[in-house]
């Protein structure tokens, strides 16, 4: 058999191709070799071509709103993988995708951006769900611009949490460095100070937001499922190590889509939801969580274009300074939405 190098790749039809590269190897092998020959494939992965590995690593994380990513390891399972692990969030979902600690994670397409803008080796794939973050304030806070000399808490700096509420006071003209003074506190800690009136703010997600709501702690200025802009861009993306994601093009595809089905369920079947995620620990109380699952936006997957998402977010973060790169630069260099693209038209609802 003649080396594939060294025929005239551009004559070849898709039925020799796959006949070639069946004789080398993998498919995805084959789609390698015709990249590096300057050759786009003209074709999807077909559902049926080979897994290059059997082993995926997802991030774990006590969200409710990541309903979509645990709800996928038994379609995974199905689908020939035979080891599906979550690994801890000691490193945070961005940050251990980066590492290749794990090989995808849900997060907020904030501090996506922000790594990008570090060159971090991840690469964005696609939305997942409209909205999951509320704002929650005090009487002294009707609004976002009431922020300005307030005290707002969070997890950790750099946490999506104070991310989402950076671009939120970006977007009313406010600078998250000078016009709020920032608190770190557990979230059960913020919680409770919230309720006593000793911090201003605190932005909440599910199944905290839930919680404060039935306990009647605060009141909610932002809801990021209902208020625009907010509700018209994706929260939650998923993200794939850029090494990975290049080396199995098949794997990746098969992941998303397990994920997009994951996020059908929650949109169609959100009582099945809930309970899966209190039977499998994520959640303790199924009241919220089936609560959550109602108010999260899970059914625009299809709709939604997550470049607006990321060019949205990024003018944000950019004119507060806290990335360098420009919304397309991040955009180029940090996604590919091939697979997607393929998902929407093969997963129809």
């Amino acid at each position: 058999m003649k080396h594939l190098a060294s025929l005239n790749v551009d004559r070849l039809s898709r039925r020799d191709f796959l006949k070639i590269t069946a004789g080398l190897g993998l498919y995805a092998a084959g789609m390698t070799l015709l990249e590096a020959c300057g050759v786009k494939p003209a074709t999807p992965i077909p559902e049926d071509a080979p897994l290059e590995t059997t082993k995926i690593r997802l991030v774990k994380n006590q969200a409710v709103c990541l309903a979509p990513e645990y709800l996928a390891e038994d379609i995974l399972k199905s689908d020939g993988f035979t080891n599906v692990q979550y690994v801890d969030d000691t490193l945070g979902a961005r940050r251990a995708v980066a590492s290749g600690e794990a090989d995808f994670g849900m997060t907020f397409s904030g501090p996506l951006i922000i790594q990008l803008d570090k060159e971090d080796p991840i690469v964005v794939l696609s939305g997942v769900h409209v909205g999951c973050f509320e704002l929650f304030g005090t009487d002294k806070v009707e609004a976002i611009n009431d922020l300005k000399g307030k005290t707002v808490a969070v997890a950790q700096l750099g946490s999506s949490q104070q991310v989402f509420l950076s671009s939120m006071l970006a977007y009313v003209g406010l600078d998250p460095a000078q016009d709020v003074t920032w608190v770190i506190h557990p979230k059960a800690e913020s919680v409770q100070l919230l309720a006593d009136g000793k911090i201003d703010a605190y932005m909440a997600f599910p199944p905290e937001s839930q919680e404060l709501r039935a306990k009647k702690i605060g009141h909610v200025v932002v809801n990021s499922m209902m208020d625009k802009p907010w509700s018209q861009y994706y929260c939650c993306m998923v993200a794939g190590n850029r090494d990975f994601v290049q080396k199995n093009p098949v794997a990746t595809k098969r992941v998303l889509r397990a994920i997009l089905k994951g996020s059908d369920i929650c949109a169609t079947d959100p009582a099945r939801a809930a309970k899966f995620m209190v039977d499998k620990g994520i959640a303790s109380n199924y009241d919220y969580a089936l609560e959550a699952m109602r108010d999260i936006v899970y059914n625009r997957w299809r709709e939604y274009d997550p470049e607006d998402t990321l060019r949205f977010y990024a003018l944000r973060l950019k004119e507060v300074g806290m990335i360098n790169a420009t919304p397309d630069e991040i955009i180029k260099q940090g996604t590919n939405w091939s697979f997607l693209n393929e998902l929407k038209t093969e997963l129809k609802g």
